[in-house]
């Protein structure tokens, strides 16, 4: 079951940029990315009413909340950057989440040690060599840009909502996807993008692809992740964040022939030993603590300490 669960993080993960692609190619962005949101999560607060597990009216504000941040804008801004730039991109830029963590919680005064520090600094490095290679086609500096806001966003709600969400998996996950897709679906329509959309134009391939993306992308990989963060720490888990763009960059290329050129190579690169050195920091870290809770080992007393320990007053009024 784990090993299947790694799997389910690393590869539907990975593939879901390039259904978001597809999905996109008759069905407009953020009307695709709501509905996706909004059927997940209702089925999952299904579940959760079929548990008799019911959320409580002021979890939904958190709820609101956290659907805003961690699936409203950052859903919004990969779907309508994928439009523009290729999948396997839009991969890299989601992959840098772990170094927008690391600084929020910076900025609240938790200070990352020298490796994590060092890690973001060589992370950065690859989204500026990712950045300034798209400096050459000036419309993609503004995909680029609205996908990291949408990380940051993301990083945002998990650190400060998401644990005022309730513990239940199905009404932790299932909230906040929920608001996020009605959040989606209210922007859709407030820019027009329901002006002149028929679902007879809809192609057979996004179908496909939408229902892909609610019923794995989703459903199935987001309980794998909550399954593996309950039976291994989460910097092995979060592996996934430098596996995803390698699936989201060789699908690209091999399924809708997206073009793969040195800059973007040498950027996964940079950016996968950026994330790797962040999340070791971290796990080094976690284990360092738990060793310097442990209780030092007292050494066995020698023969002469136990006579003058038994010839002492301490050892008289114990006995």
């Amino acid at each position: 079951m784990t090993l299947l669960s790694y799997l389910a993080i690393y590869l539907i993960w990975g593939s879901t940029f390039l259904a978001i692609r597809l999905a996109i190619g008759s069905i407009p962005p953020l009307l695709m990315m709501g509905v996706r949101c909004a059927v997940a999560g209702l089925v999952l607060l299904g579940v959760s009413g079929l548990r008799r597990e019911w959320p409580a009216g002021r979890d939904w504000g958190a709820g609101l909340a956290a659907g805003a941040l961690m699936f409203g804008l950052p859903y919004a801004a990969l779907g309508w950057a994928e439009v523009r730039i290729a999948s396997g991109v839009a991969a890299l830029l989601v992959a840098t989440l772990p170094f927008w963590l690391i600084v929020i919680e910076w900025a609240g005064g938790r200070r990352p040690s020298a490796r994590t520090v060092t890690g973001l600094g060589i992370g950065l490095a690859g989204v500026v060599l990712l950045v300034a290679d798209g400096l050459s086609a000036p419309a993609s500096v503004l995909p680029m840009a609205a996908i990291i806001v949408g990380e940051l966003a993301w990083a945002a709600g998990s650190v400060y909502l998401q644990p005022r969400l309730p513990r239940s998996l199905p009404l932790n996950a299932g909230m906040p996807l929920t608001a996020g897709g009605v959040v989606l679906m209210i922007g859709s329509a407030a820019i027009g993008e329901l002006r002149g959309f028929t679902i007879q134009h809809v192609t057979l391939s996004s179908w496909i692809a939408l229902g892909y993306l609610i019923v794995f992308g989703s459903i199935v990989a987001f309980s794998a992740y909550m399954f593996l963060l309950r039976r291994a720490p989460a910097s092995r888990v979060s592996t996934h964040t430098y596996v995803n763009p390698i699936i989201a960059v060789a699908l690209g290329a091999v399924v809708v022939n997206e073009p793969i050129n040195a800059s973007i190579v040498t950027a996964s690169l940079v950016i996968a030993s950026g994330v790797a050195l962040v999340l070791g920091a971290r796990h080094a870290g976690h284990d360092g603590a738990h060793k310097d809770r442990r209780e030092p080992v007292r050494q066995p007393m020698s023969r002469a300490e136990c006579d003058r320990y038994r010839d002492s007053p301490t050892a008289s009024a114990s006995a």
